[in-house]
């Protein structure tokens, strides 16, 4: 059994498509946890959940969004009615380029997330790019579990967000990225493991694009790197992501 705890067949790339792919991963006992960027794609999470066991979903409004969009936090509380919404994410930060010419309204509509999370007593899925230092201390003023989605950062920062009690997610940027010594050091009752499908292909996909049913290949290199067999990988991550997210 394996989850991909962050995947987003709620996105085009899926539209023609997206049932077969879930049949197939289904099939092959690979849950996974679609996770919402804005309003729409959050209530396309939920309507692909609520046709399938083992199919979740997470709601928010993604910091690259931020621009163009206002968080409008009833309309989520609505999203979250359903069941299958076990998370708030994926919110967080991003300094990437030009994303970084609208910094204070990422956080205000971070800090927005963060409230609706505690309020609904919900997990967060956090993306930060180039902002561990902000999102590390507005961390800090909440009591909150959660998951840091396509960890970058180095183990200091690791550490930092393992102390706060968060897990480290993993996909395919382990292959574009050196994470070996944050892999060695993090305990495997930490991580989670993801693909980002459709993106982040790992190599032997050969520029396919990317599925769920990949995230054996994270479960693979992180077995290798840690020196632990495959199986012992995919059984505690599969437990971390129902523990996480009460699944």
């Amino acid at each position: 059994m394996l989850i991909d705890s962050h995947a987003h067949l709620n996105f085009e790339a899926f539209d023609n498509d997206c049932d077969e792919v879930i049949k197939k991963c289904l099939s092959e006992d690979v849950w996974m946890i679609n996770v919402g960027s804005k309003y729409s794609t959050s209530q396309k999470a939920i309507e692909i959940a609520e046709k399938y066991n083992n199919i979740y979903a997470a709601i928010g409004l993604h910091p690259i969004h931020a621009k163009n969009e206002e968080f409008d936090k009833d309309k989520f509380i609505e999203l979250a009615r359903s069941d299958k919404v076990k998370a708030i994410g994926e919110i967080g930060l991003d300094y990437f380029k030009d994303y970084g010419e609208f910094k204070d309204k990422q956080r205000k509509i971070f800090i927005e997330q963060l409230d609706l999370a505690k309020e609904l007593d919900l997990p967060v899925i956090i993306h930060c790019r180039m902002a561990h230092d902000d999102v590390l201390e507005i961390l800090k003023g909440y009591n909150l579990k959660g998951v840091i989605h396509c960890f970058t950062g180095n183990w200091k920062q690791a550490q930092k967000y393992l102390d706060l009690g968060f897990y480290l997610g993993i996909n395919g940027i382990l292959f574009k990225f050196n994470l070996k010594e944050v892999i060695e050091k993090v305990p495997l009752d930490k991580i989670l493991i993801e693909t980002d499908c459709p993106y982040l292909i790992p190599p032997q996909l050969k520029n396919k694009r990317n599925e769920p049913i990949s995230v054996r290949y994270i479960a693979k290199e992180i077995a290798k790197i840690k020196e632990i067999s495959f199986q012992e990988v995919a059984e505690k991550t599969f437990c971390n992501t129902r523990n996480l997210f009460e699944i």
